[in-house]
């Protein structure tokens, strides 16, 4: 969950947590197959069913997502609320968390971006 307590945090879900009711899932994934099915298996789970969240793409490379990811990835589109893709940040292999990852100017403009783009700003 993006920011559930409103203090600029994040917090993830074990697999067997329930979504606390009101609050609007976003499901990370980097843009390979796998990740695509993934996120196909989590939609498709009837033990914690998703209203609409966002995907958010990592770019896991410095190119565009293989014909594959980019099918199954759209056919995920009318389960969605949307989609954000994070482009390939190259700074990103060499931090320790996400604090580190902060102080890198290009992290910061990508988020700041993917934010606005989720509260619809």
């Amino acid at each position: 969950m993006l920011d559930p307590e409103g203090v600029g945090a994040a917090r993830l879900l074990a697999p067997t947590e329930p979504v606390p009711s009101g609050a609007g899932a976003v499901l990370v994934a980097d843009t390979s197959v796998y990740s695509a099915v993934c996120a196909e298996q989590l939609l498709n789970n009837p033990g914690r069913p998703l209203a609409r969240p966002w995907l958010v793409l990592i770019a896991d490379a410095p190119v565009r997502p293989t014909p594959e990811a980019r099918y199954r990835l759209r056919a995920l589109g009318s389960r969605l609320a949307g989609t954000a893709v994070v482009p390939y940040l190259s700074c990103l292999r060499d931090v320790t968390g996400p604090e580190a990852a902060m102080e890198h100017k290009p992290v910061r403009a990508a988020a700041a971006a993917l934010r606005r783009q989720i509260e619809g700003t």
